[in-house]
């Protein structure tokens, strides 16, 4: 009864015997679905593999904002064509990333954008990554029609299909998106002591719009911080939002749950 809607088997930090060991322990967990995130384009290659391999898994494709300096015209070419497998359920993860470098923003911006068009075309959901940019990815996000009534009507229930992946802004910047359409996603920082302002976002957030993440191998959830993360601690970020909303773990799991299935159009 549990939906981690971004992790990232495909990662090569993960040896052979850790993601067969993974699989299984998903296998035989209370998951439902993955989605295996590509970051890059032989991340959306191998992501695409595993969903056409495990019925439980679906994949997303695109080029994050640290590989804009490597990137080329032909990529996109690329990235078309696998968001068009039938196991893809979306275009990402892409966005903006000022928080390593101020270098390369045009080059960030524009495949960004690049990507919002891919998206577009074929009426796809979107994995936003955006940290330290939080206006330049709203206003692009704006300015390329994610939030227009055009690319509601591709959707049977008229939100945007767009979900603000590991969402680190402000409640007020959290409850814009959501009137605008979009889901918030949270993390493992969700669990740590001092991180009030996500559990503040959880708060504001209406439970429909809330999907849990894990972004495995990254962003591990208390108790486990420090380990290598997997999708199976999704668990730890829903026992949180249950918290933290007042209600039991089990009508969390199951809203979430939904909330991810809505997302990426899953019946």
């Amino acid at each position: 009864m549990l939906f981690d809607t971004h992790t990232h088997l495909n990662d090569e930090s993960y040896t052979k015997n850790e993601l067969e060991a993974l699989i299984q322990e998903i296998e035989a967990s209370q998951l439902s679905y993955v989605v295996d995130v590509g970051a890059d384009l032989p991340g959306s290659i191998t992501a695409i593999e595993h969903a056409c391999t495990y019925p439980w898994c679906y994949a997303s494709v695109g080029i994050h904002p640290e590989f804009a300096d490597r990137t080329k015209e032909r990529d996109m070419d690329t990235v078309l064509e696998l968001a068009k497998n039938e196991r893809v359920v979306a275009v990402g993860e892409i966005g903006l990333d000022y928080h390593y470098t101020k270098e390369f923003i045009k080059e960030q911006q524009y495949w960004f954008i690049r990507q919002i068009e891919i998206a577009n075309t074929l009426r796809k959901p979107l994995i936003i990554h955006s940290r330290e940019a939080d206006q330049d990815t709203l206003d692009i996000l704006k300015a390329q029609g994610v939030f227009s009534k055009e690319r509601k009507s591709f959707f049977k229930d008229g939100l945007s299909h767009t979900v603000i992946h590991c969402f680190s802004g402000s409640k007020e910047l959290a409850l814009e998106y959501v009137k605008l359409g979009a889901y918030i996603g949270v993390d493992g920082p969700l669990t740590f002591r001092n991180n009030r302002k996500t559990v503040e976002v959880v708060k504001a957030v209406p439970l429909d719009r809330i999907v849990v993440e894990t972004d495995a191998p990254y962003l591990t959830p208390e108790p486990f911080r420090g380990k290598k993360n997997k999708a199976t601690n999704v668990e730890y970020v829903v026992r949180k939002v249950a918290e933290i909303k007042g209600i039991s773990y089990e009508e969390a799991a199951r809203a979430t749950l939904e909330n991810g299935k809505n997302l990426y159009c899953i019946d």
